[in-house]
Order: structure tokens, then C-alpha cells, then sequence
């Protein structure tokens, strides 16, 4: 029976790997991915161990041909692959690229040439062309359209996520192709075979998975769909990105941090091999790449979230190119991998602020297009990195330089790709950090460092204040208000042009929040949109009142200022301290008075004085005031060289003379000292 009325709770819906169909699927990609990487990884080191014997120079040229053999399918057949998969039966298609896969790697350490690797890798390509886009036109038929996000985010996850699990991989394999070279003599001296075998045998699984998927429809809607080729998508997504200044700078410094780590890639095996590594030791190289973009990705941006997301952006790409300059510098195996780490970290925190930006920035209308764009970009700077930089290294070959007839320092190609690869990466970070820049005139340095403290910096103003500012502070009835109007009175007689305010109500604004905040029918305010009302306040009065005045040269006398926030909100609300500090920092851009005034009176005198509660902070009960004197105290224990406390129980000429006293210390000019008599001079006013 159910009973009517009642709120029954909500299912959580379930993972959008309950869905058979599509875990299907996302096991079969989870598997051709991680074959992807491994591929990648088996065949640069084949090409470099096959060609080791025909010197630096060529076996240079021979691992930037596998990248080549890798990349170029994308840029020829990309738009066919489209058109395909729009086409045909997309199961089908997938399960006999996996078979094609599958037969193509395996006659790669069966053939065993270096020839045959650079036409079986570009043969893989062209099969994993129509691969791709019939898997990812299938995505959205096994899911529901409210899923479909995060079907996408699994995707990415095996996309990249593998490639760690594969260097991984590939180094255990390395090292176990020496073991089993005594059980299996086929092994024997063929350095990377059982990786390649593996691979194979990811393809195949892949397959069965695949042709065990049923769900997948046949006809499809978009058949007359076609894939522009990615020379033509640049080509349109450079006229909209060229003409926004933000994405203009985000993309350049996203390609740029994807280039520095295609130049790691690129020459990876040949540097560790002039390093001393092995095949193992390259796969440690790899996954310290992802590993570190990983990293980045997750923590950087939390250590460093008090930073600008612009300039942390240009800084990553900045500090990145910088780490590979090191990278190429150091002979040491061990260190190389921490910098490669390192590095990942820095391109894994430009990436994720880059796209997050992009999402944030871009109208959803040109979303897509910008997202397609950057890919295509991506791929051709890919391709144009690992490309060129084992060619570049080729053609340089090995320097050695020598003391006497000692060898002490080798400078070889692949050193000097990094260094360019490094030094480019560092002038494309200045370009984006200076397209985007979002806190100019305050220093990157102190920025920084205020970051790694977990504060945000709040700068000085470039124009030097030549004023001076007088707070008043004090609890309910502590008298401030009329010795605030009495030190303005006395100022004007020494001849000082003097601004007189108060908090809250200085301004337009300032006046509806002071209804809101001490009208006693706002009983139910909280404490946190209080003390939010009140720095809001704040804000007014610092910039349209208190700023201006000291620019000319007044003298600012304030009744309340953010001490009255930290007192009342931060001790008498039990609001976090550090709070409250940072919203009115951040409300009065660090302005601090030159002196404070502090007129200590116990509560139950000050509020007796009133005669009985006149709006809401006066109506709160005894302790609530009590805790509101005690964090005053508090505040003038710490800052005793800034704070002026006098007790405000005194007769209120003689508490005038001490706060006089107090203000010729600071006064530009010298003041005469002269008997006063100030009780006259005005009524006392009820604070």
C-alpha cells in the first residue's frame, strides 16, 4: 500500500557500466588501447634495435619513419574512415579491423625486417582509421543520451589511462624476453617480440569481444554523414579561434605543452639508449610521460588553487620547457625519469586548464568546433614533432667534447631536439601567459609564492596613497562614533582636510545594506550571508569613498572598518577567522589603516549607555557582546604598533586628549601641543 504524501527517496540510477552493451564495448576499447600504446612502444624500440648497427645517424631516421608510418594514415584517409563507418555495418567493421590488427602486428617479429615494420605499421594505421570512428558512432546507440557524458569520460580514461599500464607492461616483457629466450630459442636476441605477441594478442581478444556485441544497429540515420578532412577542419577553426585573444592563447600554449612531450617520445629510445638503458628503461621513459601528466592533472591545480588559472597555465608551459631543457643537459638515467615526470605534470596542468577554459569560455554553438579544431591541431603538431625530431637528430649525429684526449661531455641529436623542443615550449608559455595574463602589474614571483602558501597575493597599489587612515572600532555604546567626530573637528582646526565615514552606509549601495544588516526585522539572517553583506559594504566604501579621499591627501577617519568584521562576524557569528580575513582582503584590496583605535568599554556599561536596543547587533545578549570584546582585545594583542587602545570608561575629554596624543605621532606636519577643551565642542552621541 503507499501511502500519499510521503517522499519516497530516489534510486540512485544506475553505473553506466551496468549497461551490458556498452561494458561490452568499453572492455573491448579498454583492450585495443592498451595494444595501441604497446604497439607504439614495440615498434620504435624494434626499429631502433634493428637498425643499431647502422650508426646514430640512421637509426635515428628509422624510428622517426615508424612515427611518420603512424601518423600519415590520419591526414590521407581520415575523411573515407568517416564516410565508412556512416556506411556499413559498424560491428562488422570493427570486428574485422581487429582481425586485420590482430594479423598484421603478428607477422611483424615473423617477418622481421625493418621495411616490413614501416609498412605494417602504416598498414595498422589505416585499419585503426575505420576502427575509431565506427566505435565512436556507436557510443551513442548502447547508451542513453542522459549517459552520454560520462560513457565519454570512460573512453578518455582508457584512452590515456593505458599508456602508464603499457610502459609498464613493455618493461616487464623486456626484461622477460631475456628469460624465456632458454625455454623459446625464437626469442632468443629478439628484443621486443614478446611485446609485440601480446599486442597481437589484444587485437584478437578485442575481436571476440566485438563480434559477442549484437546490440549494435545496422542501419544508421546519418548516412550521408561526412568527416571533413582535418587540413580543412584547421583551416575553418583557425578563423574563429585567430579572432578571440583568450583562445588564441590557450590553444598556442596547449600545443605547446603537446609538443614538449612529443619530443620526449620522439627521441626517447635513442636518448636512453645513449644513456645506457634498454628497451625497459624506455618503457620506464614513456610512462613516466603519462604518469606525470596524470599527476598534474589531479594535484597540480589543487597545491596551487590561490593562482591565477591563466597564469598557472602559462607557467606550467613555461616550467615545462624549461624541465626538458634539463631533461637533454643530464646524463643521468634516474634523474631523467623524475624530470620526465616532472614534465608530464606541468603538460598535464596546462591540458586540463585549457580545455576546462575552453568549455568555460566558448559558446556552446562553437564549442564543438573549437574542441575539433584543437584536436586536429594536436594531431598534426604530433605528427610534425615525432617526425622531425629523430630525423633532426639523425642529421646531427654525436658530438663529443673533449679535454686533451679525454672525452668529457657528449652532445648528441637527440640532446639537441630537447633543448630546441624546450626553448620553443618556453617562448610559446611567455606568448600564452602574456595573451592571457589576467593580473598584470602584480609580480609572477610574489604571485607564486603566496600560491605555495596557500594565500592569495594581494598587491599594492601602484599609486602610493598620500593620505592617512583612522579607524574607529569599540563595541555597542563604547563611545567611538563621538570620538570619531571629535578627532575629525580637531584635525580641521590644525588645518588637515579631513573625510569623515562610517560603516555600514557610506554609499548609495551602503545605505540598502545598512537597512538590511541593523534593521531588527532581519531577524533571520544568517551569519555567513551577513558577514558577506557586510564586506560587500566594504567594497563600496574602500573604493567610491576611502581610496579616493587618500589619493588627494585626506585624512580618513572611519567608524568600523574590517576588525569590526573580524570581532563581530568572525568571534561574536563563531564564523571560521580565516574566512572572514580572507573576503574582506579580497573586498578592501589589502587596505589596512594606518592606526586603529580601539575604545575598550565592558558591554554592560556600553550597552546600559544605549537605554535599550535600538537595532538588531544591539538586541544580541550579553555574551554574544562579551565575545565581540574579547576578539577586539585580541586583535590590538597582535598588532599593538597599529592599534591605539584607550579604555573607554575615562571622561571623554581626557579619552580625546589620549587619542590626540596617539595621532601627532603620525601627523606629516607638527602639531602644537595645547591644553583643549573638547567637551564643548560637541554632544555626545549615542554609538
Amino acid at each position: 500500500m503507499t501511502t500519499l504524501g510521503r517522499n519516497t527517496a530516489r534510486r540512485k540510477p544506475p553505473h553506466v557500466l551496468a549497461n551490458a552493451p556498452f561494458r561490452k564495448l568499453w572492455t573491448a576499447m579498454s583492450v585495443c588501447s592498451l595494444g595501441d600504446w604497446l604497439n607504439l612502444l614495440a615498434l620504435t624500440a624494434l626499429a631502433g634495435n634493428l637498425t643499431a648497427g647502422e650508426g646514430y645517424k640512421f637509426q635515428s631516421l628509422a624510428i622517426g619513419g615508424v612515427f611518420v608510418a603512424k601518423m600519415l594514415p590520419a591526414i590521407v584517409l581520415g575523411p573515407l574512415a568517416g564516410v565508412f563507418a556512416d556506411r556499413f555495418d559498424r560491428r562488422l567493421t570493427m570486428f574485422f579491423c581487429d582481425l586485420l590488427r590482430f594479423a598484421l602486428v603478428l607477422s611483424i617479429p615473423l617477418i622481421g625486417s625493418y621495411q616490413w615494420v614501416i609498412i605494417a605499421t602504416f598498414l595498422v594505421e589505416c585499419v585503426n582509421l575505420f576502427w575509431v570512428p565506427a566505435k565512436d558512432a556507436t557510443v551513442p546507440n548502447l547508451v542513453p543520451k542522459e549517459r552520454l557524458e560520462e560513457a565519454n569520460q570512460l573512453n578518455l580514461l582508457v584512452t590515456y589511462g593505458t599508456a602508464p599500464i603499457a610502459a609498464l607492461l613493455f618493461a616487464v616483457l623486456s626484461v622477460a624476453d631475456d628469460a624465456l629466450a632458454n625455454l623459446v630459442p625464437f626469442l632468443a636476441g629478439r628484443d621486443t617480440y614478446l611485446a609485440l605477441f601480446i599486442n597481437a594478442l589484444a587485437y584478437l581478444v578485442s575481436a571476440v569481444i566485438i563480434f559477442s556485441l549484437k546490440d549494435i544497429p545496422k542501419n544508421h540515420r546519418d548516412a550521408a554523414a561526412s568527416t571533413p578532412s582535418v587540413l580543412r577542419q584547421i583551416v575553418e577553426g583557425w578563423r574563429f579561434v585567430g579572432g578571440n585573444r583568450l583562445i588564441r592563447g590557450l590553444i598556442i600554449g596547449m600545443l605547446g605543452a603537446f609538443a614538449a612531450g612529443g619530443a620526449v617520445v620522439g627521441v626517447a629510445k635513442i636518448y636512453v639508449d645513449a644513456l645506457g638503458g634498454g628497451d625497459a628503461a624506455y618503457g620506464v621513459v614513456f610512462g613516466a610521460v603519462f604518469v606525470g601528466m596524470a599527476s598534474g592533472m589531479f594535484f597540480g591545480i589543487k597545491l596551487l588553487k590561490e593562482l591565477s588559472r591563466r597564469r598557472l597555465f602559462g607557467l606550467s608551459i613555461i616550467v615545462a620547457g624549461l624541465v626538458l631543457v634539463a631533461i637533454a643537459l643530464v646524463h643521468n638515467l634516474v634523474i631523467v625519469v623524475l624530470l620526465t615526470v616532472l614534465l608530464g605534470a606541468c603538460a598535464g596542468i596546462a591540458w586540463i586548464i585549457g580545455y576546462t577554459m575552453i568549455g568555460l569560455e566558448v559558446d556552446d554553438s562553437l564549442r564543438g568546433r573549437t574542441f575539433s579544431f584543437l584536436q586536429s591541431l594536436a594531431r598534426v603538431t604530433l605528427l610534425l614533432v615525432v617526425a622531425v625530431a629523430p630525423t633532426l637528430a639523425g642529421l646531427f649525429g654525436r658530438r663529443v667534447i673533449m679535454v686533451g684526449r679525454e672525452a668529457v661531455y657528449q652532445f648528441d641529436g637527440s640532446n639537441l631536439v630537447l633543448v630546441i623542443g624546450g626553448l620553443l615550449a618556453s617562448i610559446v608559455g611567455i606568448v600564452a601567459l602574456l595573451q592571457m595574463d589576467d593580473r598584470k602589474g602584480v609580480p609572477i614571483v610574489s604571485d607564486l609564492i603566496s600560491a605555495v602558501r596557500g594565500e592569495r597575493f594581494a598587491p599594492e597599489e601602484t599609486e602610493q596613497a598620500r593620505g592617512m587612515f583612522i579607524a574607529f572600532e569599540g563595541g555597542e555604546g563604547s563611545g567611538k562614533t563621538t570620538q570619531s567626530r571629535l578627532l575629525a573637528i580637531w584635525l580641521r582646526d590644525q588645518g588637515f582636510d579631513v573625510v569623515q565615514t562610517r560603516e555600514p552606509g557610506s554609499t548609495k549601495v551602503g545605505m540598502r545594506l545598512r537597512a538590511i544588516l541593523l534593521d531588527a526585522v532581519h531577524q533571520g539572517l544568517s551569519a555567513r550571508s551577513e558577514a558577506l553583506l557586510y564586506a560587500a559594504d566594504r567594497a563600496e566604501h574602500v573604493e567610491k569613498v576611502i581610496r579616493p579621499a587618500l589619493y588627494r591627501g585626506s585624512m580618513v577617519i572611519s567608524d568600523r572598518y574590517v576588525d569590526s568584521s573580524l570581532a563581530y562576524q568572525g568571534a561574536g557569528r563563531a564564523l571560521d577567522r580565516a574566512d572572514v580575513v580572507r573576503i574582506n582582503t579580497w573586498a578592501t584590496g589589502g587596505l589596512v589603516p594606518d592606526l586603529t583605535v580601539l575604545i575598550d568599554t565592558p558591554p554592560s556599561i556600553g550597552l546600559a549607555r544605549l537605554g535599550g536596543a535600538a537595532d538588531r547587533i544591539e538586541a544580541e545578549p550579553l555574551e554574544f557582546h562579551e565575545r565581540v570584546r574579547r576578539e577586539f582585545r585580541s586583535l590590538a594583542a597582535a598588532e599593538p604598533d597599529r592599534y591605539a587602545v584607550i579604555d573607554g570608561t575615562l571622561p571623554q575629554d581626557q579619552i580625546s586628549l589620549l587619542i590626540h596624543d596617539r595621532v601627532r605621532e603620525l601627523l606629516p606636519d607638527p602639531v602644537p601641543q595645547e591644553s583643549e577643551d573638547v567637551t564643548g565642542t560637541m554632544p555626545a552621541i549615542r554609538d
